[in-house]
C-alpha cells in the first residue's frame, strides 16, 4: 500500500475537479479524500496499491477537461490507520 498527499495547482476550484477526482477514485478502488485549500490548490489523499497510486497521479497531472493543472506535487505519507472510502471534504 501507498499513501500520498497529493497537491494540485492551477485552474482546478470551481470547475467540479473534486467531484471528477472522487468518481476517478472509486473508479481505480482508491481510498482517501479531497478538498480545496485556501490558497486555490487541491488537496488529494490517495491510498491505494502502488500501481494505481501512479495511474491515479498520472490523471492528476490532467485532471478533468474543466480544469488546468499546471503543477502537481507528491508527498509520500505514512498510513496511521487504514483509509475506507474517498470523501470530498
Amino acid at each position: 500500500m501507498r499513501r500520498v498527499k497529493i497537491l494540485v495547482s492551477g485552474r482546478v476550484q470551481g470547475v467540479y475537479f473534486r467531484v471528477f477526482t472522487q468518481n476517478k477514485a472509486k473508479h481505480f478502488g482508491i481510498h482517501g479524500s479531497v478538498r480545496n485549500l485556501a490558497d486555490g490548490r487541491v488537496e488529494i489523499i490517495a491510498e491505494a496499491e502502488h500501481p494505481v497510486i501512479e495511474q491515479f497521479i498520472k490523471w492528476c497531472h490532467k485532471g478533468p477537461i474543466t480544469a488546468r493543472v499546471d503543477q502537481v506535487d507528491i508527498i509520500d505519507l505514512e498510513a496511521d490507520e487504514a483509509l475506507t472510502s474517498f470523501q470530498v471534504k
